[in-house]
This record gives C-alpha cells, structure tokens and sequence, in this order.
C-alpha cells in the first residue's frame, strides 16, 4: 500500500504525470508501453477483487498482500486498510489497487455497491463514476488543466446538487496537481502528459479527519463517499485510457 513518505516521492513521478517535452519520441513509447502494462496488470487485479465482494467477506480477505490495494467503506475517503471486519448488506466500498511494475506505478479504483443499496446511495456512486468520465471526454491536447475539475463540478452539481467534491492532494502524486473540484489552473495539456482521474464525491460535509492509524482518512460527520478513478495519457488525438481493458466495452457493473 503507497505510503506518502518523501523518500518515495521522486521514483512515483513518473506514475501520474510524465512531462515528455525533454523526452524523444522513441522514449515516449517506451515510457508509455511500461505505464500500460503496469495499468492493466492494476485493473486485472481490480477485476478480481471486485467479483470476490459479498455480504460477510472480510475486508482483509481481498487481498493476502497488505501493499496491494485500499478498501474504503461507507464514511471512509480513501486509504482504508483492510482489516477483520465484514462487509454488509448496503455498504458501499472502494477498492483502490497500485501495482509497481518494472519501474512503473499502476492506478485504478471502483466503488462497488453490497447487497441491497439505498437510492441515494447508488446516485452517489453512479454519479462519481460519472463524473470520473466526464473529465477523462473533456481531456485532450491544449485545454488547461482546469477544465477537469470544472468538468467534474459541472457534472455533479447538475445531477446531484448537494455533492461535494473532496478536495484532497498529496505529495504522492508527481507535478502537476490534478485538482478533482472546481479551479483556474491555467496550465496546458499536452501530448504524453499521463495522470489519475480520480474525483471523490461526499454525500456530507466536506470535513474530513485522520483516526488513530493516522494514514486513512474518514468523513467528520460519517457520511458516505464514493470514487472511481482511471490513469490516463493524453495522446495527440485525445486521450487513452491505460487502466482500461481492452474487453472493458460496457462500464463494470457496480453492484454485488
């Protein structure tokens, strides 16, 4: 599991942003070819986990690896450890998975939807899935980099106007920041750019607090979230989805 240590800093740029103006173009292939296979050997991985969810599983039986992957359920924002306690019907939990793979860091997150799932409940994972693939139409070479954020805002508050967007960065990921909620960043996409779309959307306040772990991060007022997040490259006709499988037609089904 990525923990935000300065000493990591520096060998995970290359996972969510590579500013290829220095790079020739040959080397841009090869960068880009080892983010892909990292990015779908993580979605593999998210596949799997997510056709194991069920009423009763343990969160720690996801995963037999403790550097694999997140479970955040229900109140959790993200960077939830999976632990001893089991899933119940209604819950809504995100499976975040980052592999390291020859050099390049693989990204790519669902919320899943247990058993039987209240309306607003479903809305709200419906809608950060939503918003999550609005930013990634609105992303190609020359916009700024703000339009993602705006992209984001705009779809939410037109489909659920009470959401909030979590305003959350953090020295993991490399330059430049992708802000998931409204901004003016002005700085250009440009071709071979690559980063996560990753918004998180709070059915409350957008107050968040850091228990006694202090690594996850949780809701102050205990109300439910939901993210879902993809890496992406821009290309000069727009932009690839890296944790996309190439049998991924239809979106993944979110219920379980």
């Amino acid at each position: 599991r990525p923990c935000p240590s300065l000493s990591l800093v520096h060998s995970r740029r290359k996972r969510h942003c590579v500013l290829t103006s220095k790079l020739a173009h040959g080397k841009l292939a090869l960068v880009i070819q080892g983010l892909t296979r990292a990015c779908q050997l993580a979605r593999q991985i998210l596949l799997l986990a997510g056709r194991s969810l069920k009423v009763c599983l343990c969160y720690s039986e996801i995963e037999d690896q403790e550097t694999i992957l997140c479970t955040s359920v229900n109140n959790v924002v993200c960077h939830g450890i999976p632990d001893t306690r089991q899933l119940q019907d209604g819950d809504i939990i995100n499976v975040d998975v980052t592999v390291y793979l020859e050099g390049y860091h693989g990204d790519t997150s669902e919320t899943f939807l247990i058993g039987c799932v209240d309306e607003v409940g479903q809305q709200l994972a419906e809608t950060a899935r939503k918003c999550r693939d609005e930013a990634i139409a609105a992303s190609k070479p020359g916009p700024p980099l703000c339009v993602i954020g705006n992209t984001i805002r705009y779809t939410h508050t037109h489909r659920i106007p009470l959401l909030f967007c979590v305003i959350y960065c953090s020295y993991f990921h490399g330059h430049p920041d992708i802000l998931h909620h409204a901004n003016d960043n002005d700085m250009t996409m440009g071709e071979g750019m690559s980063f996560t779309m990753e918004p998180i959307l709070m059915e409350g306040s957008l107050e968040l607090r850091i228990p006694k772990d202090k690594w996850t991060a949780v809701s102050a007022d205990d109300k439910r979230l939901s993210q879902f997040e993809h890496t992406v490259v821009i290309t000069s006709g727009g932009v690839d989805i890296l944790t996309k499988l190439p049998e991924e037609d239809e979106p993944m089904p979110i219920e379980v």
